[in-house]
């Protein structure tokens, strides 16, 4: 719920610097209300690799996968992609996505140490 409102900020604020370049035709507002919508949009794409790296991460804090665990993070490759996460996280949830409850150890591992790496 704070992403959504958070972005409705953001959002509204946009709104408000395209308005102004409407009314007024300024070429120093129409500048205003790229670099606004630009910065909303990294801000969005930024909160949404945050939250991914998080929703990966949660499973693997322990150091122990269960059956549910590994059944969760193998639904997590699109979330990966989708948010722009490097290859780091891509390549052992593909992994986990294709082998299932069989991913070897080292795969966890490699997953372990991107969420640690992401969290520094």
């Amino acid at each position: 719920m704070h992403m959504r409102s958070s972005l409705f900020k953001i959002l509204s604020g946009t709104a408000v610097a395209l308005a102004l370049m409407a009314s007024s035709g300024c070429a120093q507002v129409a500048d205003t209300a790229k670099q606004a919508a630009s910065s909303a949009a990294s801000q969005v794409a930024e909160t949404a690799r945050t939250e991914a790296v998080k929703a990966i991460c949660a499973p693997v804090r322990d150091g122990k996968l269960n059956a549910a665990e590994v059944k969760k993070l193998s639904g997590f490759m699109d979330l990966a992609e989708q948010s722009g996460l490097p290859r780091e996280f891509t390549t052992p949830l593909r992994a986990f996505a294709d082998s299932g409850l069989e991913t070897p150890k080292d795969v966890q591992q490699q997953l372990m140490t991107a969420c640690d790496n992401a969290t520094k």
